[in-house]
């Protein structure tokens, strides 16, 4: 993470020829949102000056609180080159928010996070790293310039063109990535047709959640670029895989030493990192809201298309929730399979950080939950309930509930942002269930 001043920032804009610069922030449900400013008003916007009607924003305040202010993290300043600069360069800030008091608002996602990093500080974990692996569709556009659902090529798993439709397009944006600050450690095709995966080097938790909501940005606009859509959303077509963004967690004493890893283990895991993963799994079906939080979240959470639907853990096991890649030592780390790319990645990682945290903390030995070797996809219900292996909540509606009675998550968000979560998921759910589908009138309008 970069350590710029004010003058550093100030310097850089009038070297880069800087016209223009977004003060980016996240709602409640993850979208970027930005307050655009000329160069002339940086001076004021890196003093912390900058308003905006935080009324206006999902999960934010009532008109009567409606003033938010903008306090940007310096460490965040970066040129965006793959912006037009016809008129001058582009840069972007990624912010905090305040409240006109001075104080940092609640519902701010980016706040939420802070506070768990904090805890976790304060129980002598000296860092919590995370690498995220996203995976995203690349459809072709109708006449008018909207997105369909048709790929841009039939590919699958690691295909090279001309098969691979997409090579040039993932490349360009593997290579904005770098442009960008980015290291990039692979790109490839995905298994189902259109789908595509770029993964980058691991952070420190905030900073990974900054980029990736940034790589977002530059997958989008890429693909926009070469006449294709991106999305994030993890089963746009059934009957095929879906998109996840695993999530790979590990953390860190002061020393920099993985405190995952104990080499007199027979898996070489430490305690603590048995007990992360307890924790996880004991939180697994509360957190699911968060981490899953859109109907379609849980089309993409069904047997049959290698993502995970039962809470377990295993060091060999790709059908179980959290898997633990065979690298040890500094490279030990825990992979969390279930998490998509529509979750808010700053309350996402904030429920794993309390859910982990809490079964260090408050976990005797004995509660440790074992590995499971089986493949959980051929285990019967009650084969599965014998070994105490739990399913993900089945919807959106059940993933509400078990956020709602799991006291964790509740402290985790805090009252404001729980409640405003909540609240959009239940609207959103009942939109849902409102419609009638095209299923619907194939199976049921001509009995």
């Amino acid at each position: 993470m970069k350590k710029y001043t004010k003058s550093d920032i100030l310097e850089m804009a009038k070297k880069e020829k800087v016209s223009y610069v977004r003060l980016q922030f996240s709602d409640i449900l993850g979208n970027i949102k930005a307050v655009e400013i000329s160069v002339s008003q940086l001076p004021d916007a890196l003093d912390n000056k900058i308003i905006f009607d935080g009324s206006s924003i999902e999960g934010f305040v009532r008109i009567k609180e409606a003033d938010m202010f903008l306090h940007p993290d310096f460490s965040t300043w970066m040129i965006l080159s793959f912006e037009d600069n016809t008129h001058g360069t582009v840069a972007r800030l990624i912010c905090d928010v305040y409240t006109s008091y001075g104080k940092p608002f609640q519902g701010d996602p980016r706040y939420i996070l802070k506070k768990q990093i904090k805890a976790l500080n304060d129980a002598g974990i000296a860092s919590f790293d995370c690498g995220f692996e996203p995976e995203f569709f690349l459809f072709k556009l109708d006449e008018n310039g909207n997105p369909t659902v048709d790929p841009v090529d039939n590919g699958s798993y690691f295909d090279l063109s001309p098969i691979d439709g997409a090579e040039y397009v993932r490349r360009d944006i593997a290579l904005e990535l770098e442009k960008l600050g980015f290291v990039i450690s692979t790109a490839h095709h995905e298994v189902a047709p259109g789908q595509e995966e770029v993964n980058f080097r691991f952070a420190t938790v905030l900073e990974a959640c900054d980029n990736v909501q940034t790589f977002k940005q530059v997958v989008k606009f890429i693909a926009r670029k070469h006449g294709y859509y991106a999305t994030f959303m993890p089963k746009p077509i059934a009957g095929i895989n879906g998109s996840g963004m695993h999530t790979n967690c590990s953390m860190s004493d002061a020393e920099g030493t993985n405190v995952f890893f104990d080499p007199k283990d027979p898996m070489k895991l430490s305690l603590v990192c048995r007990k992360f993963i307890t924790g996880i799994i004991k939180h697994a079906r509360g957190m699911t809201a968060i981490t899953n939080p859109t109907v379609n979240s849980y089309k993409r959470l069904i047997p049959g298309y290698e993502a995970p639907c039962y809470v377990c853990w295993s060091d060999a096991n790709r059908s179980s929730m959290i898997r633990i890649p065979s690298q040890r030592g500094q490279a030990t780390r825990a992979e969390l399979r279930h998490v998509d790319g529509t979750s808010n990645p700053y309350l996402a990682l904030a429920v794993i950080i309390a859910a982990g945290l809490d079964g260090i903390q408050n976990l005797k030995d004995d509660e440790l939950v074992p590995p499971v070797y089986d493949n959980i996809f051929a285990l019967t219900r009650q084969q599965r309930e014998a070994q105490g292996i739990p399913n993900l909540p089945e919807n959106l509606k059940d993933a509400l509930k078990e956020a709602q009675n799991d006291p964790l998550i509740y402290k985790t968000l805090g009252e404001h942002a729980f409640t405003k979560f909540v609240e959009a998921k239940s609207i959103e759910w009942d939109e849902f269930r409102c419609l009638v589908t095209e299923w619907e009138l194939k199976k049921y309008l001509s009995r």
